[in-house]
């Protein structure tokens, strides 16, 4: 958790466009690509604890977390990051921003009704918001993705 704290607090710096944000070694690709591994590894806790029937109530952060990840990420692909550290970011990030900034919001949008579920042990509705958020990050790999 404490790590994702410290991923968004320099994704907002790279967003906010700080003043030498870049010079001290802030890198954007390098951001989404640690982001997307952090985003990653929580939504697959969060899939052993339901697959376990776990403490629900412990998939709020993670849930926080991924939901909070995906209001910055587009902001993570200015101009000029389409290439380097082996990215596999399509042109259509930046050729349909609109269509992407949508995708990365259903993400998020899904990761928020998991940290409502979660909260209230609703396990049928962790269920479906787990399931909502696989299926938001496959759309988004099929339409923004290289494989």
């Amino acid at each position: 958790m404490k790590k994702t704290l410290v991923l968004l607090g320099l994704t907002a710096l790279v967003a906010a466009g700080a003043p030498g944000a870049r010079a001290q070694g802030v890198d954007p690709i390098e951001m989404r690509q640690v982001g997307m591994d952090l985003v990653a590894g929580d939504y697959t806790g969060i899939r052993a604890i339901v697959a376990a029937k776990g403490d629900l109530k412990t998939l709020e952060g993670p849930a926080k977390a991924i939901q909070r990840f995906a209001t910055v990420y587009p902001s993570l692909f200015p101009k000029g990051t389409e290439t380097g550290h082996d990215t596999k970011a399509k042109p259509e990030i930046w050729s349909d921003s609109a269509g992407f900034q949508k995708a990365s919001a259903a993400m998020g949008d899904a990761a928020g009704k998991l940290a409502v579920a979660a909260r209230a042990g609703d396990e049928s509705g962790v269920t479906a918001a787990v399931k909502e958020i696989g299926d938001a990050c496959g759309a988004c790999h099929r339409g923004y993705r290289a494989r």
